[in-house]
């Protein structure tokens, strides 16, 4: 049974894709984006929501929305991509919504792949672009294996062993087709999690499993939502995620000329400073290596062979990177997009600020 909203006395409950992309390309246009480049981003945060990158989509509208009117985000940017080799290129995102600069860089790496076999696209002056998952799954429906990677859009991790936050959770994710069956997507942080399931369970008030953060100063696991301010994250794999992250932190930020170590911009902290987020997204086109139906039958067998394997006690199924995602998409492509009620309290007070519709209205 529904609950009343605790502020507007509507009924919670799970909202069609659509609301939620009206209501995102209302907001982004009332502070500015042109029309055409709210639709962009409208869809790509609300496919987030689909997907269960639930601290991707929506959920980010405010923290971009007061970024915009702080004047930390340009909305109305000139795009530049420069060729700058047969199979690379780098894209100038002039500062421009992170969704804008990525979809143009995978759409260049795709081209460039599609001529060349591999294209190799790294972009700066760009902004947080949502979940890595989406960018690494473009190249997909071209018959190409996706690799995206980014500088987080703030230092919450510190190198092994040391205090000082100098890493992101910079993410990779890696998208292969398999012809009949689901595509295989895997998008991880180089944290245990993301940042943004941190702010989730802040926002929930909702207690961290031990793991997760620890205590810049004593070292201590934090549990309390309320302490997270004077947490780390920890990495993934201990000193190899932390490892990893400085890989892709070098390869997203240093080789773009993008922002990387002390030189990030906390965007939660901070909406008024120019970020230079980085990125590299990586198109490869599998019909230059073996034929594209040929590979796709090797994943499917492979994949076969890892799903009917003998589960260990405790493990009901095998679980292949990417399987939730597709299900839970098309759940909600269904049944809606389940927002918590303290999230709709928020979106109702930034449709109040905007002087919008609100959310399902």
């Amino acid at each position: 049974m529904s609950m009343p909203h605790p502020s507007s006395g509507r009924a919670d409950g799970p909202q069609p894709a659509s609301a939620l992309v009206d209501f995102i390309q209302r907001a982004l246009g009332s502070v500015g984006l042109p029309a055409e480049d709210a639709a962009v981003v409208a869809e790509l945060m609300v496919e987030a929501d689909l997907t269960g990158a639930d601290a991707h989509g929506i959920f980010r509208l405010p923290q971009y929305i007061a970024r915009i009117r702080a004047g930390g985000i340009n909305v109305r940017p000139s795009i530049k991509v420069n060729r700058s080799a047969a199979s690379t290129a780098l894209v100038d995102g002039d500062n421009a919504m992170g969704h804008l600069v990525m979809s143009r860089a995978a759409q260049t790496a795709i081209e460039i792949a599609r001529d060349n076999g591999v294209g190799w696209v790294g972009a700066h002056h760009s902004n947080h672009a949502g979940p890595a998952a989406i960018y690494a799954a473009m190249p997909i429906p071209h018959g190409m294996i996706g690799i995206y990677s980014a500088v987080a859009s703030a230092n919450h991790m510190a190198i092994w062993g040391g205090k000082d936050m100098l890493l992101g959770t910079n993410p990779l994710a890696i998208g292969v087709p398999a012809g009949d069956s689901r595509p295989l997507i895997l998008d991880m942080a180089t944290t245990v999690v993301s940042y943004g399931t941190i702010k989730k369970h802040v926002l929930l008030n909702k207690p961290l499993p031990e793991g997760w953060m620890v205590n810049r100063t004593t070292g201590e696991p934090i549990t309390d939502p309320a302490e997270t301010g004077q947490g780390l994250l920890l990495p993934v794999g201990g000193y190899k995620g932390s490892g990893l992250a400085l890989m892709l932190g070098l390869l997203a930020g240093a080789l773009n000329g993008a922002a990387i170590g002390r030189d990030v911009v906390d965007f939660n902290a901070d909406s008024k400073t120019v970020t230079n987020t980085g990125h590299f997204i990586l198109a490869l086109d599998i019909s230059r290596f073996v034929p594209l139906d040929s590979f796709q039958r090797e994943v499917e067998r492979h994949v076969a062979d890892l799903k009917d394997g003998e589960t260990l006690p405790g493990f009901g199924t095998i679980r292949l990177p990417g399987e939730q995602r597709a299900d839970r998409r098309r759940q909600r492509a269904g049944d809606g997009i389940p927002l918590p009620a303290e999230l709709l309290v928020k979106l109702d007070e930034l449709a109040r600020e905007l002087s919008i519709p609100r959310l399902g209205a």
